[in-house]
């Protein structure tokens, strides 16, 4: 009975309330516990407030964030209400790139809002402040505050600076890269070494628009976080008190019961998709905002992102796609710069954790560097950087960071040359065994084959390094890493473990690719596809044991967001 009173007042959306936990002469133990902790009786009654901190010391944009929790604590005691902090888990994905580890990236994003989930319910917090900054971590705590429609507010660790090798700006990307450059004889193992060592000066999410940064700067978009907090540095003074401010505007919106689903709504994801395709952000963006619109219950088709992207003007190239970094924009205006740029494609009146709608925010925004972030009448190109292909070869569709693709590279046609895991194609790369003019089909790597549907980082970085990109396109039921350029397309959906057509593809099949007309197919008959998927044997799963075994039997579709189906 009392399960299903929880299970019900969860689903109609009402708001936990700590009083459950230290009301009343049967919450004697409960309080006797809280005065264990230090609690005295102010405090007891004061509003509580989870903090839910994703600190690591193994992940270099999560290092610094118990600096930030303290500060968001220090504003939430100044406003009124009683902070505890708790932790949840962070992959790197960099450090995990390349190997079993990232396997288990993706599937966090899961683990993370449900450990969210279960942290904020067993203790009957009044509202949550999320503290993410890498990439599974920021839409798997928005997946989570959506889900518990409890008070909620986010602030990010924030952008890593960029390294300097003489007086060029380089990043995480710049080191894949030159692995490229080395295996090809275009760089000394010196001067790679020297590269490791200059470009990651410190802690923050990694300096270029990848996919921490990206869901940072969409969390802003959305209205789940203050301004800045997508783009002012790790290491900034400036973030700490975005920190606590953020704090004291957490008990401003438990005062007034404004929660995650008054604030995500329709009108504000699809102000995300086009912020996301202005700034040309990570194809795993997409994804993740799939993701998210399902958790908040709204119905958001993945084709209507092109009809988005061809009414958006492409407004910043920021690295991989050029040479400007985080801290670039965030010293033109940042997000409120270029939300300021859109202003007349965007829906205005949506509201946000700061009390105002978006014309109120961005009212007194100013872009300070158009070189950075272009104007509307000035664009990169009149549509955004992020297209979603849909053809025989991807009936549900697939992704690609279309910024990021050399003009000559938009169309393309070309035989096949494919590989049924990453590390058989990153080898005949190494080797030189890829041919300009070819399309290098990387399957079984989805959310199911992979299974967690691995980035797939090295084998691009390695091309691009080689001076490829231009030649040659590479497409996966996988994913590529926010830091990806080239003719790369993901998300191939279905699978080729679901007995998508991309199992059907063999060597020397002709495939075509049209970016601008949102097209990917392989020429062969239907009939052809259909005799070759037939007489497959059945797909062998990779992993069959722990975690990702059971990841692989509950998540969907890359094209629904990589969700678990219940």
């Amino acid at each position: 009975m009392i399960d299903d009173c929880i299970h019900d007042k969860c689903s109609k959306g009402d708001t936990m309330n700590s009083d459950s936990a230290k009301k009343g002469l049967e919450r004697a133990g409960h309080r006797s516990l809280l005065r264990a902790l230090g609690c005295t009786d102010r405090e007891i009654e004061q509003p509580f407030i989870g903090i839910i901190n994703s600190h690591s010391d193994i992940v270099p944009g999560h290092t610094h964030l118990r600096e930030i929790a303290r500060a968001v604590k220090e504003g939430v005691w100044q406003a009124g209400g009683t902070p505890f902090e708790m932790n949840t888990i962070a992959v790197c994905d960099g450090i995990a790139m390349n190997h079993t580890g990232m396997r288990f990236s993706l599937p966090s994003r899961e683990l993370i809002a449900d450990s969210s989930e279960i942290l904020a319910q067993a203790h009957a917090f009044d509202g949550l402040v999320f503290i993410p900054n890498c990439d599974k971590v920021v839409p798997g705590m928005i997946m989570a505050a959506l889900r518990l429609n409890v008070p909620a507010i986010f602030v990010s660790g924030g952008p890593m600076l960029a390294g300097r090798m003489g007086s060029e700006a380089v990043d995480l990307n710049s080191v894949f890269m030159a692995v490229g450059k080395a295996v090809k004889g275009d760089m000394s193992k010196e001067e790679l070494d020297e590269l490791e060592r200059l470009a990651c000066p410190g802690c923050g999410s990694c300096a270029g628009m990848f996919t921490a940064n990206t869901m940072n700067c969409l969390t802003e978009v959305l209205g789940l976080s203050l301004a800045g907090s997508g783009t002012i540095p790790a290491v900034f003074a400036a973030r700490i008190g975005l920190a606590r401010e953020t704090g004291r505007s957490l008990m401003d919106l438990v005062r007034a019961g404004t929660l995650p689903r008054h604030i995500v709504t329709r009108d504000a994801m699809y102000n995300a998709f086009v912020v996301d395709t202005a700034l040309g952000g990570s194809t795993n963006s997409i994804l993740h905002l799939m993701a998210i619109a399902s958790e908040a219950g709204i119905d958001f088709p993945l084709g209507e992102v092109n009809g988005i992207s061809a009414r958006t003007p492409h407004l910043t190239k920021l690295s991989p796609a050029g040479e400007h970094r985080i801290e670039d924009l965030y010293r033109a205006g940042g997000i409120s710069a270029l939300m300021a740029e859109l202003r007349q494609l965007l829906n205005l009146n949506v509201k946000r954790v700061s009390g105002r709608t978006l014309a109120e925010d961005i009212a007194g925004a100013v872009n300070t560097n158009p070189d950075v972030i272009r104007t509307a009448a000035n664009p990169y190109s009149p549509r955004g950087g992020l297209a979603v292909l849909f053809g025989n070869l991807a009936p549900e569709g697939a992704v690609v960071k279309a910024a990021a693709v050399a003009p000559e590279m938009l169309v393309h046609r070309g035989p096949a040359r494919v590989f049924n895991s990453e590390a058989e194609a990153t080898a005949a790369i190494m080797a030189g065994n890829i041919r300009a003019g070819e399309v290098i089909v990387l399957r079984y790597e989805g959310p199911k084959g992979g299974p967690g549907m691995p980035e797939m980082l090295t084998p691009t970085s390695l091309l691009s390094g080689m001076g490829m990109d231009k030649e040659v396109a590479l497409v996966t039921d996988g994913r590529f890493s926010g830091a990806t350029r080239g003719a790369a397309i993901g998300h191939v959906s279905p699978e080729a473990a679901a007995r998508g057509p991309v199992a059907a593809v063999e060597d020397g099949d002709i495939i075509s690719i049209n970016i601008p007309e949102s097209q990917i197919n392989v020429e062969l008959p239907d009939t052809v596809i259909e005799d070759r998927l037939a007489k497959l044997s059945p797909f062998q799963p990779k992993i069959a044991t722990g975690y990702l075994k059971r990841y692989a039997e509950k998540v969907s579709s890359a094209s629904r967001g990589a969700i678990f189906q219940l």
